[in-house]
């Protein structure tokens, strides 16, 4: 008698499979923008009789739009096929003192519903209420919510951040997802800054960069790699709790390098140096007050000393390559950001730029997008050898 060898069942189920496929061309033509069927088989590497059904289909549900026949150098013009961004809808939201605030945007990035109110305690109903209002009809094609608190978080909770009332761990990013029903990414605002210069602004040529924001407190994004990195705690980037001194504790939430050297204290000495109303602007305030001010000289002299050693202290540990200044310290003017260049590049191990960041309030939007379209689309796994 001879025994049946059955074959090994393959690791990826048909419809495993046919998922993998279709995210496959839903990546391509989110990347072309505008392509052919014939461009879309290249990319992919899926047969025309596997391609077609697919496509059919994508079109139906929108994420691919039928455009009018394009050049062509040979032949007959090809009917083209254009990835529609409306197709995948995310949710931004960010806890800022005393306020929130929702966008909803495309996977361009483009807003197109926006809501701020005050910031009340119970932040995980309002999001839940903001979101459905403001996406409507859409709803289905949401794919996902990112969330910025100024604070650490892992794991979906956020700590550390008493200027929107959350000291303790409280786990927000599960309550909104088990409430919406869509994966949902809670992070640092920082990060998800320094992921939006990354996506689309002044390190989307790098891999590695460090991203230094100075606001009320002061606060690093880490990309390397290509990939923001939280830490085994997700408290990596959390550089305004530099010791200055051996007896050094932060309290209260707010560090000790922060403390002496965010906008805040920055403001406080401004309006020492001139009094009158508090300015919303340090930064620029000190570097025009500077230009005829002897002691607002000397003081912004010490500010850029402090970002350089705190810059230098990165680099020793992760080499970034490129720092971008965002928030008040993008307010830097030219001579000012040369002199702490300089400083940076006489102090540092290894060759490192320093530059503005660019994209401004529109940086954690964009962060956000990136974030929730990678939490909603998982990275596309290989297809099993054979596939069609």
């Amino acid at each position: 008698m001879v025994d049946v060898v059955t074959p090994p069942t393959s690791p990826v189920s048909r419809k495993r499979s046919k998922e993998i496929k279709r995210l496959s061309v839903i990546a391509a033509a989110r990347q072309a923008r505008v392509l052919s069927r014939a461009e879309l088989t290249e990319l992919t590497g899926l047969s025309p009789a596997t391609l077609t059904p697919l496509v059919r289909a994508l079109i139906d549900e929108g994420y691919l739009i039928e455009r009018g026949p394009g050049a062509s150098r040979t032949g007959r013009p090809r009917a083209m096929l254009e990835f529609n961004p409306r197709a995948e809808l995310v949710a931004a939201v960010s806890l800022e003192p005393s306020r929130i605030s929702c966008e909803i945007a495309d996977s361009d990035g483009v807003v197109i519903a926006h809501r701020t109110a005050r910031l009340h305690r119970d932040i995980v109903e309002t999001i839940c209420r903001f979101v459905p209002e403001l996406v409507g009809d859409a709803l289905p094609a949401l794919r996902g919510v990112a969330i910025a608190a100024p604070g650490v978080s892992s794991g979906g909770a956020v700590r550390l951040a008493p200027a929107v009332g959350l000291v303790e761990g409280e786990p927000i990013g599960d309550s909104v997802q088990q409430r919406l029903g869509v994966p949902v990414v809670v992070d640092n605002d920082v990060n998800l800054m320094a992921a939006g210069e990354h996506a689309a602004g002044a390190g989307s040529d790098v891999s590695d960069l460090l991203l230094l924001h100075v606001a009320d407190g002061v606060g690093a994004g880490l990309i390397l790699g290509g990939r923001v990195r939280h830490g085994a705690a997700g408290a990596a980037g959390e550089v305004g709790f530099l010791p200055l001194d051996p007896e050094d504790r932060g309290h209260d939430g707010i560090g000790p390098f922060e403390a002496r050297w965010s906008a805040n204290a920055i403001a406080e000495r401004v309006v020492a140096l001139r009094p009158g109303h508090r300015p919303s602007a340090p930064v620029r305030d000190l570097v025009e007050l500077s230009r005829t001010d002897p002691a607002a000289a000397s003081y912004l002299g010490e500010v850029l000393a402090a970002w350089a050693r705190l810059i230098v202290s990165c680099v020793c540990v992760v080499d970034p390559g490129r720092v971008l200044l965002s928030g008040a310290a993008a307010d830097l003017d030219d001579a000012a950001l040369d002199r702490l260049q300089s400083l940076v590049t006489l102090a540092a191990p290894a060759p490192t730029e320093v530059r503005r960041a660019v994209l401004g309030d529109r940086a954690v939007l964009h962060g956000a997008v990136s974030y929730a379209l990678a939490a909603a689309v998982p990275a596309v796994p290989p297809l099993p050898v054979g596939s069609p």
